[in-house]
Order: structure tokens, then C-alpha cells, then sequence
């Protein structure tokens, strides 16, 4: 009795049921599994479907539910698939493809039908992802673009909602509305979406990576099938794409996008809350990392905008040009309206209520151009409350190379910001400001670990100081007579560049403290500015003292003369420092007569 009635033939339900618990093992049951065996209930899945597999085959005929009118070989290839699918999750890519390629030559060259169309698009969508995964980038986008093709193939054709692939085993009960069918499958076709947008991003094609990523994002909105902390910190990163473009409309509506879909995800919650229980403290930690990296994404947004402002508004010497200042806001009133018509026809995210939220996120920065202070100023206001957002997360315990870029982002806002100041004392301020911010930081810091980021900072305090000192002299320069205060703030501003060059200087040479005979070409420019401004800054050093100033008359033409030499020898240079090297030229043949007037003046004396 008990041989016949294990060769019984199965009924439908039976069948359904065991692929139901095959998914559940899949889809649930791995969640669950000890880290020492990660792929138990994969496993098991994967023995469900080869008993179903088996089931299917043995059967002369089997019963199919008329909840999906599918062939019994469309169930069969739809079990093979999940068998596929199954090994490459199990890591067992080679066993994965074969599956899954039988699966697709099976049923690829059927004319594009309701009962196949999912089935033959996720089967493409899975070898294209187990490409990509081999790094075989170009394989995967045959098998993504064939996915794309088949989609708008049969979109066109036939158009009719499909079966889901869930439905092959179901009974008639169970069945999905045309509206549900519609949305799973539209689901897979935006999953083909989202990796070609990062296939094409491999194969560095950013401008069509760009567009299909921006689909991508429209399409997860519109059916409604994503996670807001993966949407949201995919928008921000699109954004970055737009920004190098210069296409700030467009990069702040993704930003904006971002903030108002982040917040569906729920409050941060407290420190408090999060003791409670181990998922909430994980649940906190992503939310603020993700918080923080949107706000490290709109820094940078503020940040080019004001950069580019500047490129736009700047002389041959790095000023303010009035003139195009006014040319500049009297052609912006002709543009705006025409601008704001073009481009957001294409940007919109989401449904009427989404837009209308992501509008008034928009609203709170400009994306045009400042084009004096307070337009420059209401932009650096929104970056630097982004600044101490960012800080909150990226804190210089556990995220030194993080922490330090926010810092250096927070630097180049003030001193992009003190470009459209007028008065040079507050300019100072600013410049003041980033020292105060950087200087604790390089002085705690390990070269030894930390060598790079380093000379970073150096070289940046370095150009601060010199900034300021470049300003008290132009401040200086409208008195009548320069006082002892402000003489000893530029020689104190001064002292301070040329230590922190040196110290970046210093850091070149090898174990021997000898300065390298041919640089790296990562360092060369660095490196060669440095001796340049050392020069330059030993010459604007004030004293009385005439023995002094022959000194650093020596000194500063000890640098010129570096610069000279180096640059005959290494002609490979000449092109990264053109403009500084003929004013050391010219340098080199001026100071010798210099110090020669200054000598006879000193023995006259």
C-alpha cells in the first residue's frame, strides 16, 4: 500500500504548495539563517525544486490550474529558472548559468506572449546580473539590452498585463488582478533599468548611465516598488553626475527628491529608543549615515555652484569684475523664465503630492548663479548647516578621511564666499575661520598614516595664510603709513605660510631628509608653487633691519633659483608651472642687482 501510494500521481495543490514553500524557504527562511550556515534554507529550497522538478517530468500529465493557462513546459522552465536562480545565490555561478541558459533558449524565440514575457525578461535580467558579476560587463549588456528590446517589443505588440511567474502555480482563487500583473511586471522591466544604468556607468557611458538611472528612480516612484533610504541615496548620487554637467535644476531636484523620499522612511529615532533593542541601533546608525550623505552631496552642490559663480565673475587677477556682475544679472531676467519652462519638464519626480513636497524642498536654495554676497551667502548658509549634519555621522573617531573632506569642503565655502566680500577685514575673518578649523586637525594627525591628507592640509593653510597676508599688505597699502601692528600681522602671516610650505616641503624628502632630484608628477606642481611662494614671501617680510632684508633678499633668490634650475633640467616640467617660472626668470635677473644696491647702501650706512 504504501509503495503505491507514494507513486500516486500529485495533485496541482500539492505541487503549488511545495513551490510555495521552496519560495518562503527562499524569501524568509534565509533571513533566518546562523552566519556558520548562511545558505541552510536556500538549500533545502533548492531540494524542493528538484523533487518538483522530478514531479513534473515523471508525470505524464498533470492537471495545470486554468488560473494561468501556461504549457506544462513553460511550469517546467519556470522551476529550472528557480533552480538557477537558487545556485548563483548559493554562489554557484557556473551550475547558475547553465539553468538558467537552458531556461532562455527553451523559450526565448517564442513570439512574445502574456503566459512567457516575465519568465524570458527575468531570465535575461539574471544573466546579465551573473555577467556583471564575472566583471564580463559587455557579456552582461547583451543580455540587459535584449531585456530592454523584448520589453518595448512586446509592450507594442500585445500590451496585455502578463501572468507573473508566481501565478504558473496557483490555483484559480488565487489569481492577480490585470492592475497587480501590471505593476510585477512593470517592477522587472525597471529592475532591467536599474542595471543598465550601472553597466553603462562600468562601461564609463555616464551620460546614458545618467539617463537610465534617472528612469529608473521615476519609474520605482511611479509603481511604487523601492526603498526610500536606497531611493533617496541613489537620487543624491545622480545629482553628483548633474553637477558635473553644470546642470544645477536638475541636481537640486534630485537632491530635494531625495530629502522629501528619505523622510517616508521615519524619524531618526532617539538615542534612547535605539537601546531598546539591537535593530533599532542598526536602524539608527543607517538612517544618520544615509542623512549625512545626502547632506555631504548638497555641500557639494552649493559649494560648485558658488565655485563656478566665481570662474564666471573673476578678472585676470582673481577679483570681482563689476562690470560683468551687472552684464551677468541683467541677462539673467531675460533667461530665467524660458530656463524654468525647458528644464523641469524633464526632471519631475513623482505623483502631484511628491512634487509638490520636492518643490518647496527646491525652493530653499537657489540653483542660478550668485552673483553678489548675499546671493553667495543664502547658498553657503545652506551648506554649512549640511556641514554640521554631515558632522553629526562622519565624526573624526572612526571617520578621519571622511570627517577631514567635510572640513576641506567647509574651508573652500568660506573661501569662495570671501571672493564676493568686499571688505577685505571680513574677508580676513574668513580666511581665519578655515585656519581655526584646519590647524587642530594637521597638528593631531599622524603623517605616518595620514600622509597624503596631510600635505593637503599644509599646503592648503599654507595658501590661507598667505591670502591673509595678501589682504593686510592691500589693507596696509590705504594708510598713510603702515603702523607697527599691522607690520607685525603681515610679517606674523607670512612666517606662518612659509612654515606650513616647509612643512609640506619637508614632507617630499626621502629617509635621508634630501629633497627628491625629479618629483612625481602628482607632487610636482604642489611642490614647485611652494618654492615659488616661499620666494615670493620671503620678499614681502618687512624690517628695518637692513642685514635682514639681505637675507631674505638671499633667501627668496635661493627659490627663484630652485625653480629656474629645476625646470632646465626636467623640460617635463616647464608645462605645469609656465607662469610661475618666468616670473622667477625674471626674478633670478633682478635680485642680484637688488641685493647689490642694497650692499653698497649698508656700507655707506
Amino acid at each position: 500500500m504504501a509503495a503505491t501510494e507514494e507513486r500516486r500521481p500529485k495533485t496541482w495543490q500539492e505541487l503549488c504548495d511545495k513551490y510555495q514553500r521552496s519560495l518562503t524557504l527562499t524569501e524568509l527562511g534565509s533571513k533566518r539563517d546562523p552566519e556558520n550556515e548562511p545558505y541552510r534554507s536556500r538549500y533545502r529550497a533548492r531540494e524542493l525544486l528538484e523533487q518538483l522538478r522530478a514531479e513534473l517530468t515523471e508525470e505524464e500529465e498533470v492537471d495545470i490550474s486554468p488560473a494561468t493557462g501556461c504549457s506544462l513546459a513553460l511550469t517546467r522552465a519556470l522551476v529550472e529558472f528557480q533552480l538557477g536562480v537558487n545556485l548563483t545565490e548559493t554562489e554557484e555561478l557556473s551550475a547558475g548559468e547553465e539553468h538558467l541558459q537552458r531556461v532562455l533558449n527553451s523559450i526565448q524565440y517564442l513570439p512574445p506572449a502574456p503566459e512567457s514575457i516575465s519568465l524570458t525578461l527575468q531570465c535575461q535580467n539574471k544573466l546579465g546580473i551573473l555577467w556583471a558579476e564575472r566583471g564580463e560587463i559587455k557579456t552582461a549588456l547583451i543580455y540587459l539590452e535584449a531585456a530592454e528590446s523584448l520589453y518595448n517589443r512586446y509592450m507594442k505588440e500585445v500590451g496585455k498585463p502578463p501572468f507573473d511567474l508566481n501565478e504558473y502555480f496557483m490555483v484559480e482563487e488565487e489569481k492577480l488582478t490585470d492592475q497587480e500583473r501590471s505593476r510585477r511586471f512593470e517592477g522587472v522591466y525597471t529592475h532591467t533599468l536599474y542595471y543598465l544604468a550601472q553597466v553603462y556607468q562600468h562601461l564609463e557611458m555616464n551620460e546614458k548611465a545618467a539617463q537610465y538611472c534617472h528612469t529608473t528612480l521615476q519609474r520605482q516612484l511611479q509603481y511604487s516598488g523601492y526603498d526610500p533610504l536606497e531611493w533617496a541615496i541613489n537620487a543624491a548620487m545622480l545629482s553628483q553626475y548633474y553637477l558635473s554637467k553644470q546642470w544645477y535644476m536638475e541636481a537640486r531636484h534630485c537632491l530635494a527628491a531625495a530629502n522629501v523620499v528619505f523622510n517616508q522612511a521615519g524619524q531618526i529615532p532617539s538615542a534612547e529608543a535605539a537601546k531598546e533593542s539591537e535593530s533599532e541601533q542598526e536602524r539608527l546608525v543607517l538612517l544618520q549615515q544615509r542623512q549625512a550623505e545626502i547632506a555631504r552631496c548638497w555641500i557639494k552642490y552649493c559649494l560648485n555652484l558658488l565655485q563656478d559663480a566665481r570662474k564666471m565673475l573673476e578678472d585676470n587677477i582673481g577679483e570681482l569684475d563689476t562690470d560683468r556682475q551687472e552684464d551677468l544679472k541683467a541677462q539673467r531676467l531675460k533667461d530665467e523664465d524660458e530656463k524654468e519652462k525647458g528644464r523641469k519638464k524633464a526632471v519631475l519626480f513623482g505623483s502631484s503630492d511628491l512634487s509638490d513636497s520636492i518643490l518647496a524642498t527646491e525652493e530653499k536654495v537657489t540653483s542660478n548663479y550668485p552673483l553678489d554676497f548675499e546671493e553667495a551667502r543664502e547658498i553657503f548658509l545652506v551648506a554649512q548647516n549640511c556641514v554640521q549634519e554631515a558632522k553629526e555621522y562622519f565624526q573624526l573617531d572612526g571617520h578621519v578621511t571622511d570627517h577631514i573632506e567635510v572640513l576641506q569642503d567647509h574651508s573652500a565655502l568660506f573661501k569662495v564666499l570671501a571672493f564676493f566680500e568686499e571688505d577685505y577685514e571680513r574677508r580676513c575673518k574668513m580666511h581665519k575661520r578655515r585656519v581655526d578649523m584646519l590647524e587642530p586637525i594637521v597638528k593631531e594627525l599622524s603623517p605616518q598614516y595620514y600622509l597624503l591628507i596631510c600635505r593637503q592640509l599644509q599646503f592648503e593653510l599654507a595658501g590661507t595664510y598667505y591670502e591673509m597676508m595678501d589682504l593686510k599688505v592691500a589693507i596696509g597699502n590705504k594708510l598713510e603709513e603702515l603702523d607697527s601692528h599691522t607690520i607685525k600681522k603681515i610679517n606674523t602671516l607670512a612666517q606662518c605660510a612659509i612654515k606650513y610650505y616647509e612643512i609640506f616641503l619637508d614632507s617630499l624628502k626621502d629617509m635621508e631628509k634630501k629633497f627628491p632630484e625629479k618629483l612625481d608628477e602628482d607632487v610636482l606642481r604642489p611642490a614647485m608653487v611652494a618654492k615659488f611662494h616661499i620666494a615670493r614671501l620671503y620678499g614681502k617680510l618687512i624690517t628695518s633691519d637692513g642685514k635682514k632684508q639681505l637675507e631674505n633678499m638671499q633667501t627668496s633668490l635661493e627659490y627663484y633659483t630652485f625653480l629656474v634650475e629645476y625646470c632646465k633640467k626636467h623640460e617635463d616640467a616647464i608645462k605645469a608651472v609656465e607662469t610661475e617660472l618666468e616670473l622667477s626668470k625674471e626674478m633670478v635677473e633682478l635680485l642680484p642687482t637688488k641685493m647689490e644696491r642694497l650692499r653698497m647702501k649698508l656700507s655707506l650706512a
